[in-house]
């Protein structure tokens, strides 16, 4: 959990910075963020998000293993920050989520989408393979959709590269479901890329002895409104296998409109839009 915002700088932007600390300071308070203006790092790296403009200070503290982000500004331009991920070019514009999203990137761990009344939806874990092959045991639910690799260390392969490089590049996805209740996993749902099609894809799937409860329906619309809203995208394309009736039924009610038919790896599929 993000805890300090640590601001090592030059001295020329210190006295910028100092100045302006409580802008920063106020948009983190509330959830209990410390913002520090040190040229000292006593504080704990797992807890600690390092904002620096310095390539000297930023190449020790990545070798130490801290979570850093660049500060670009008009004094370092012709400078270069190797290995670095994350930049930002004005502190006083970032919002707290901001910080908390970078740090929970560069330290591995999952963001949080979104909330229903009843589910939480947020990226998905290694830690949720298990619940994965779990739900995925179930003959009816790889009759319309692709199973998971047969071997576990195949499919903690593919997430780990999923996190990297889908949620890591697109910032969306397929995302893991949760009741808030027991926290338990009981699904997938979220927006993909499907290679040859320019509309991000919504896809769901809902553990067996969790279906008919509504929860597919309660967590695809909040996910059409985090398109919308947070993304946003001005469509969104479905693709169903034409015998999938209960998936066709829910596709109607979240106001999907039926374009055409269309075949993908020799399956045969109705393909649908909705305008967010």
């Amino acid at each position: 959990m993000l805890k300090c915002i640590l601001l090592l700088l030059s001295e020329y932007y210190y006295e910028i910075a100092e100045s302006r600390l409580g802008e920063i300071y106020d948009k983190v308070n509330e959830h209990q963020v410390h913002v520090t203006l040190k040229r000292t790092d006593q504080h704990k790296r797992e807890e600690t998000l390092v904002i620096t403009d310095e390539p000297e200070t930023a190449a020790r503290l990545l070798k130490d293993g801290w979570y850093v982000v660049i500060l670009y500004h008009e004094k370092n331009r012709d400078k270069t920050f190797p290995q670095v991920r994350y930049g930002v070019e004005d502190l006083f514009l970032l919002e707290y989520r901001s910080y908390e999203e970078v740090f929970k990137r560069l330290a591995g761990l999952p963001w949080d989408i979104l909330e229903t009344d009843r589910l939480k939806v947020r990226e998905s874990t290694l830690e949720d393979v298990d619940a994965f092959y779990r739900i995925y045991s179930e003959p009816s639910i790889t009759y319309y959709m692709e199973d998971l690799y047969q071997k576990r260390e195949e499919e903690e392969a593919y997430m780990q590269a999923y996190i990297d490089q889908i949620y890591g590049f697109y910032g969306y996805g397929l995302w893991t479901i949760l009741l808030k209740e027991t926290g338990e996993v009981i699904g997938r749902a979220g927006l993909s890329v499907r290679e040859g099609y320019e509309l991000p894809e919504l896809g769901f799937v809902i553990d067996s002895a969790h279906q008919n409860k509504g929860y597919a329906f309660e967590v695809c619309t909040a996910i059409l409104a985090y398109a919308k809203e947070e993304l946003a995208f001005e469509q969104v394309q479905a693709l169903v296998n034409e015998r999938n009736t209960a998936s066709l039924r829910l596709l109607g009610r979240l106001g999907f409109e039926y374009q055409s038919n269309v075949v993908v790896s020799d399956c045969d599929y109705k393909f649908f839009v909705k305008k967010c």
